[in-house]
């Protein structure tokens, strides 16, 4: 096996158990018993723990590059993010973590269409087709009936959540020259503050084995996740990347079942593939200008000597929370 094998080997291994922890987040949101706000900040607040420590142990402060308008930037993009986690969480509890997680993986579509209208890129007769198929799988999956308002407002807060991600990414793409860990970093420090009025820590008396959930969506879904992502984004090629994304929406859906005894009826179910191979599609298409998203998203392959910067270059790869 060459050396080159065997680093996309480990990438996989790395972007596939980030993924697989990925879809267990909403297990981690709904066990910890909290207030969607108070969830978020402890989230952030144990997430910049995690990821400073990390970047201090690495000597990722050392030549930061941060200027103040990067830092700027990053911090807009922290404010989007956040905001997104506040959105998409509330999505589980209005619905069910299975029917949110796949609303939510159509903020490819939304990036897409906001890149037309901000950025004022050309829309593709083939990207108009693929986003006419994901609404239709998105109408399947929804599977709403007449009066199930619970459902709706669930699915509504999730493409909130998604169209928060995306503007996220059309902000974050501008911040160059820094290693993707220190903006999520920035943008989790962001949190703190932005939650902070929002945040009942009077409730958070008696929350006894919930703060074990917190701590975990902290240092692992914020921590260790992404230093995986990070590590494998480096290693692997765009297209293997937006594969192997799917497995969260997959493992997500097995968990609520697993854990709730939800799932996605026998109609929603035929929705899924629908969305999903659209977002390859319009992910993948040929000259699509995709962003590196926030946290989530740095360039698959960097250039020069630190195959963890962030860079311009765009990455196709589908999302994460």
């Amino acid at each position: 096996m060459t050396s080159r094998n065997a680093s996309e080997n480990k990438g996989t291994a790395q972007l596939t158990a980030a993924m697989m922890l990925s879809g267990t987040l909403g297990v981690f949101v709904v066990e910890s018993g909290a207030d969607v706000f108070n969830v978020v900040f402890f989230r952030v607040l144990f997430g910049a723990l995690a990821l400073g420590a990390y970047a201090l142990a690495r000597g990722y402060f050392r030549d930061h590059g941060l200027t103040p308008k990067r830092l700027g930037l990053a911090a807009l993009g922290g404010l989007f993010i956040v905001f997104n986690w506040v959105f998409l969480f509330k999505a589980y509890e209005a619905t069910s973590i299975s029917l949110a997680t796949v609303v939510y993986h159509t903020q490819p579509f939304f990036l897409v269409l906001l890149s037309a209208v901000v950025l004022r890129e050309r829309l593709t007769r083939s990207q108009l087709g693929w986003l006419a198929a994901a609404f239709a799988g998105l109408v399947l999956v929804s599977g709403v009936r007449p009066g199930d308002t619970g459902s709706l407002a669930g699915i509504g807060l999730a493409l909130l959540a998604a169209v928060l991600y995306a503007l996220s990414t059309l902000v974050t793409k501008r911040v160059t020259g820094v290693r993707p860990h220190l903006i999520a970093l920035v943008q989790v420090l962001v949190g703190i503050p932005l939650l902070l009025p929002f945040t009942d820590f009077g409730a958070m008396r008696g929350t006894g084995t919930g703060w074990a959930w917190l701590v975990g969506l902290g240092v692992i879904h914020t921590g260790l996740m992404y230093v995986l992502m990070y590590a494998a984004y480096a290693k692997l090629p765009t297209p293997k990347i937006a594969v192997l994304a799917f497995t969260y929406p997959a493992v997500a859906m097995v968990a609520d079942w697993a854990v709730y005894g939800h799932h996605i009826g026998l109609v929603q179910a035929l929705g899924v593939p629908l969305i999903v191979l659209a977002s390859l599609k319009v992910t993948l298409a040929p000259g699509t200008r995709s962003a590196p998203a926030q946290a989530a998203r740095p360039a698959p392959r960097t250039a020069g000597h630190a195959p963890e910067a962030a860079s311009p270059t765009a990455t196709r790869a589908a999302s994460t929370t």
